[in-house]
């Protein structure tokens, strides 16, 4: 079946003029009847059968165990696709950054007393801050508590699909489309593969200084699904494409990855949720031939990656960890939040 004019202008992505609508019509909504459910949302979760579970997600994505205070100068900091906030809740407005990034932190934030007191760090962020902050991404290791995740620039991130066609029906090929920017992993990627007369490789959107011979046209979510094999390679923070990926029947391939964001990327096991290759892309040959001539193997690490992902699907829990973190946040900063599990505070 061939795709529709409108999915192919999309790329097969979802609308970004109907999400932003809903988020508007939902933003009109006075404040005060969000922060009137507060405290009944967090004794929903609190109650639901899962709830081990949502606090040990509410526990990775937020990791301080200590009270702190945030400085007292108010104000905003720039950097380099990344603005740093720091004040009350209602003093980040929609032109302060992103349309997507203000509609997706509100519909947390509006449960919350709007003069409280937050520091929000919206973007592509590969730095851990010197004090507690929300942020979309964060790098993996032991010394990140700082950054604490929200579920941001979900339009673009969390896209979850259905894909018909199985493994073994699909081309015998890999597939690489993307933007390069500064990005070293998808420059030494393409310096490699371009040419390779095995693999669809190549750079889209506007040519900023690869190549001529890089540039390709963009192919649609659905003609990806063709191929056995999906790159997934990290840009300025988190590969945006890995959560589709692993939705579908066909492999995500990547170097282990070095950022996360709420999908908890530095949790994936390499071989169970996805193809590792290094970071040169020496064994990418390799791993492409084995897995190809093992379908059995490569299904196996389908099915775990559609395991890792449905955890996800589920929107109202997916909310009720939102709050819980922010509620943990807020506590640990020194306000009382109304209807805080007790046990919020061991996770």
């Amino acid at each position: 079946m061939s795709d529709s004019l409108r999915y192919k202008l999309r790329s097969g992505k979802p609308s970004k003029l109907w999400s932003f609508t809903k988020g508007f019509i939902t933003d009109l909504v006075p404040g005060a009847c969000y922060r009137a459910q507060l405290a009944h949302m967090l004794q929903e979760a609190a109650a639901r059968p899962d709830f081990t579970e949502i606090l040990q997600r509410t526990a990775y994505y937020c990791k301080l165990k200590a009270p702190f205070l945030l400085p007292a100068d108010d104000g905003i900091a720039k950097g380099e696709g990344w603005l740093r906030y720091r004040g009350p809740l209602d003093g980040f407005r929609r032109k302060t950054f992103h349309t997507a990034y203000y509609l997706d932190q509100r519909e947390l934030t509006r449960y919350f007393p709007r003069h409280w007191r937050w520091q929000f760090l919206p973007g592509d962020v590969y730095f851990t801050p010197t004090e507690p902050t929300l942020v979309k991404s964060r790098m993996i290791g032991e010394d990140n508590a700082n950054s604490v995740l929200l579920k941001l620039d979900k339009l673009r991130h969390f896209l979850f699909i259905g894909d018909p066609l199985p493994f073994r029906e699909k081309t015998k090929a890999l597939i690489f489309r993307g933007k390069i920017r500064h990005s070293r992993l998808r420059t030494a990627f393409m310096e490699k593969f371009a040419d390779h007369q095995a693999f669809d490789c190549g750079v889209v959107g506007r040519n900023e200084g690869c190549p001529e011979a890089w540039m390709k046209p963009k192919k649609t979510i659905r003609e990806h699904l063709d191929y056995k094999f999906i790159m997934a390679i990290e840009g300025n923070d988190v590969a945006s494409n890995l959560k589709w990926v692993m939705s579908s029947n066909s492999l995500a391939v990547m170097p282990r990855p070095t950022c996360e964001t709420w999908y908890m990327e530095g949790k994936l096991i390499p071989g169970y949720h996805y193809v590792e290759v290094r970071d040169d892309f020496a064994d990418l040959e390799e791993k492409v031939a084995y897995y190809t001539t093992h379908p059995d193997e490569a299904e196996d690490i389908i099915r775990h990656a559609h395991e890792w992902v449905a955890q996800f699907r589920d929107a109202r829990r997916e909310s009720l960890i939102g709050l819980l973190v922010l509620a943990r946040y807020f506590s640990l900063s020194g306000y009382d939040v109304p209807g805080l599990p007790v046990s919020l505070s061991q996770a």
